[in-house]
């Protein structure tokens, strides 16, 4: 059997992102950004003679200050640490290190700013606009009723598939990150976009059997290469209607539109714990940022209309 050490680095890569495909079902976009974290810092070993088989925790250190001295944020070097860890886990559990030089460093702190939101009129205006969507409104309705009523990620929303939108469900599966799957309760006004979606997708559909075409398997089909609306997609639409809508395009991404779910939510008076359910959120610590951007909207409130917080004039 031929040496571990003797193994090119990028076998290594390659045999760490089979595994991580075949046992945990890694999700490709997670496949791809291990292998891009992970080919850096191939690239960083190469010109210093270094092998993944031989590295320190001393050399692993260097290469995260040189991280930090290109300018990477903290989130970027956290990543990176996290793919290096997962590395040499699988070597551990191959066998073939018998360590994990990672183990022990710890990693940047996390970043203290709170996540952008979107406030309730901003939602309703998005909505709007999307109902005046002078092509595929019916469809940019439903995307857009669906993304604020659950939560979803952008890639949960373009590949849902059309099955579990069947019936008039009050309930709606979701298959998240890792292949986990959760339910997320529809409003009434997602239930009834789905419907009327439905509706003018099945009759698409129908006159594009009768051409020869397959039927497509998802909600919200393409012609692309994807057989789905792409993230990207979706992106510029997004956008496109927060100018439609008069909303500021840099504060509304797909990631707002989830943030503005969790606090409208909180905001609401929901349980913190229901919240990390339909969000997916495997530690309820990343949920409880929303209530600091709730604590945050509240302080703002008293101290913008609370008549003993202004500013009394200096005589």
């Amino acid at each position: 059997m031929t040496s571990p050490a003797n193994q090119p680095m990028g076998h290594w890569i390659q045999s760490f992102l089979e595994a991580q495909a075949a046992e945990l079902d890694a999700a490709t976009n997670t496949q791809l950004a291990y292998a891009r974290d992970l080919t850096k810092f191939q690239e960083w070993l190469t010109p210093k003679n270094l092998h993944f088989a031989f590295t320190t925790q001393d050399q692993i250190e260097s290469y995260l200050i040189d991280c930090e001295a290109e300018g990477l944020s903290p989130a970027t070097r956290a990543r990176r640490l996290s793919a290096i860890r997962q590395l040499y886990r699988f070597a551990f559990e191959e066998g073939w290190r018998d360590d994990n030089p990672s183990i022990q460093i710890k990693g940047p702190g996390k970043s203290k700013s709170l996540p952008k939101t979107l406030s309730v009129d901003d939602v309703a205006r998005l909505l709007d606009a999307a109902r005046a969507s002078k092509t595929d409104a019916v469809r940019n309705t439903c995307l857009m009723e669906l993304l604020y009523a659950t939560g979803m990620r952008v890639s949960e929303l373009v590949t849902l598939p059309v099955s579990a939108t069947r019936g008039d469900p009050r309930m709606l599966l979701v298959r998240g990150k890792g292949g986990k799957e959760r339910l997320v309760p529809l409003s009434g006004p997602a239930r009834e976009a789905v419907t009327t979606h439905l509706k003018s997708r099945d009759a698409q559909e129908a006159l594009d059997r009768k051409k020869g075409k397959p039927a497509s398997p998802f909600l919200f089909p393409s012609r692309g290469k994807s057989g789905h609306l792409t993230r990207h997609a979706f992106f510029a639409l997004i956008k496109r209607l927060s100018v439609e809508a008069g909303v500021d395009p840099s504060n509304v991404t797909p990631h707002t539109l989830r943030h503005a779910f969790a606090t409208h939510l909180l905001a609401g008076g929901a349980d913190l714990r229901a919240i990390q359910t339909m969000l997916g959120h495997a530690d309820i610590a990343t949920t409880e940022i929303y209530t600091h951007v709730v604590d945050e909207r509240l302080a703002e409130l008293v101290h913008t209309h609370h008549p003993l917080a202004r500013k009394l004039p200096t005589s």
